[in-house]
């Protein structure tokens, strides 16, 4: 589904609250910037009036206003008690993100939406909670904090996404694991945080455009439209494996990257529960991927008609996550 045209207007103060929120030299206007892009983000999930949108759009709402309420207790006390208030600060902004221990809304949230929903919730509405958690790791404490919620984030989004049959759910689980990995780079690294969540956005957007152009939700949905859609058979698995992370696709060059800089930084506890996760996570992908890879039929490709491949302004997403296939021969350069 495409966003009507008088939502734009939303979606620009929704950007505008991100940039608010980033660029203010006060939690006053940090604030101001968070609460406009999240009174701006829930009418575009009350595009269509239904039982699904209202409930998401609320418990959006609740937890976003709690997480707000906190925000401004820890700014009030900032002058008298700044360890506690940074504290609070890390909490509500945890909230907001949606990163274990406070995870419980996210599936919820996401299991209601549209896809091109899903697509701001799961990149943009991120930008905002994870550029200020990288303004508090100058205390000693709260990077033990980041580095507590990355692991546990880890363990959930992996064991999470294993029984559900709803790819909404499986999406939410996906990304509050990849929150990990860029929780635990923020305490090593300020800035390498945005490569991951660069990769993560186009990967994680090229799948769920390619979900919402066959407006599929469940597994069932998968096996049911892949008999049609023999172009889908290779382009959906080879992305699912990329946000997984095997190599040689695009998604593991930051996983590649951050194992370098735990293993530099002698993180090592923490790098065993990333990669255990990664592989737990990579098991549900395969389980999809499975059944496409069983069912492909050359003779069924090759006769399709070609109104099925992609179009153009979806390309960049679609095969971005195969550009790394040919980086072997820059070797051959060098």
């Amino acid at each position: 589904m495409v966003f009507p045209l008088s939502y734009i207007l939303f979606f620009s103060t929704l950007m505008l609250g991100i940039f608010l929120s980033i660029s203010s030299s006060t939690w006053f206007g940090v604030w101001v910037g968070l609460e406009l892009n999240m009174m701006s983000f829930i009418p575009l999930i009350t595009i269509k009036m239904n039982f699904y949108f209202s409930e998401s759009a609320l418990k959006y709402f609740l937890i976003q206003a709690m997480g707000s309420t906190m925000f401004v207790t820890a700014s009030c006390i900032f002058l008298s008690f700044s360890q506690m208030s940074a504290l609070i600060l890390l909490t509500s902004l945890l909230l907001k993100l949606g990163s274990a221990p406070f995870h419980f809304w996210f599936p919820q949230v996401m299991s209601g939406l549209t896809w091109p929903q899903a697509i701001i919730l799961m990149t943009l509405q991120k930008i905002g909670p994870m550029i200020l958690i990288s303004y508090l790791v100058i205390y000693s404490p709260m990077m033990q904090i980041i580095s507590f919620s990355a692991i546990i984030s880890a363990i959930v989004g992996a064991l999470g996404g294993l029984n559900t049959m709803h790819l909404q759910k499986m999406m939410a689980f996906s990304s509050i694991n990849h929150m990990s990995w860029m929780l635990i780079s923020i305490t090593i690294n300020d800035m390498f945080w945005t490569v991951y969540f660069f990769f993560y956005s186009i990967i994680s957007s090229s799948i769920m455009i390619l979900f919402n152009m066959f407006q599929t939700f469940t597994l069932s949905d998968l096996m049911k439209f892949n008999k049609k859609n023999p172009i889908s058979i290779l382009l959906i698995p080879l992305n699912l494996l990329s946000l997984g992370g095997l190599p040689p696709f695009a998604g593991f060059i930051p996983k590649w990257m951050l194992i370098q800089l735990l293993i530099n930084n002698k993180l090592f506890f923490a790098l065993i529960f990333l990669l255990s996760s990664a592989l737990v996570t990579l098991y549900f992908y395969l389980r999809i991927t499975i059944f496409f890879f069983l069912l492909i039929n050359p003779i069924m490709i090759i006769n399709k008609k070609l109104d099925m491949i992609p179009s153009l302004s979806t390309n960049f997403f679609l095969f971005f996550n195969f550009f790394t296939l040919f980086l072997p021969l820059l070797f051959l350069f060098f």
